[in-house]
């Protein structure tokens, strides 16, 4: 179900949001495994934009943007990648032209991805949507939420780095025993 925005009274827009969560590693926090922010312009099937998160993707990103348009400038650099060996030369050899909404754009990784609250401020900067009265407290509650959130994840993922940080700032941090180490490959790190 898409959710309807206005500009000035009228229907313009749709947006799209739908998420999929799992446990974490641990089974300690609820987690994204999938999450999906799409706008739309009304009557069109095609989205404008598209935030995805896939928790398992290092290819393409697991957090990236996709943006459904045209540009000539694109459209020659996707041709002349046909020649190398990336995705545009798979494209070509299954008959298919490249196209710029299938780029996969990152977005800050699997920790420091966009939230829906971004997407609705960039709707209200960019295009001017119809918003309530008080929204902007609401979005920026919600974003703070979020990005706190997020920075915790990011901690655990990178506990050692954030122990050696605050202890730069002055605080007083002990690893606690049989702590394990910081793994090299936690989702902090990907793409």
């Amino acid at each position: 179900m898409r959710i309807p925005i206005k500009i000035d009274g009228e229907k313009c827009l749709n947006l799209h949001v739908q998420h999929f969560c799992c446990w974490d590693g641990p089974n300690m926090y609820l987690a994204a495994d999938r999450a999906d922010v799409h706008v739309f312009f009304e009557g069109v099937q095609d989205p404008l934009l598209r935030y995805e998160y896939l928790r398992h993707s290092k290819n393409p990103p697991g957090a990236h943007l996709q943006v459904h348009a045209h540009r000539d400038e694109m459209a020659y650099l996707l041709r002349l990648a046909e020649k190398k060996k990336g995705r545009p030369a798979a494209m070509m050899r299954k008959g298919k032209l490249p196209r710029l909404s299938e780029m996969h754009l990152p977005v800050g990784g699997h920790r420091l991805r966009p939230a829906l609250e971004d997407v609705l401020l960039l709707l209200v900067r960019e295009f001017a949507i119809d918003v309530e009265d008080g929204w902007e407290a609401v979005v920026d509650r919600h974003l703070r939420k979020w990005r706190i959130l997020q920075l915790k994840s990011a901690v655990r993922d990178a506990h050692e780095s954030a122990a050696e940080t605050l202890r730069e700032m002055g605080y007083t941090v002990e690893s606690p025993e049989g702590m394990e180490p910081q793994r090299v490959e936690s989702r902090l790190y990907w793409p």
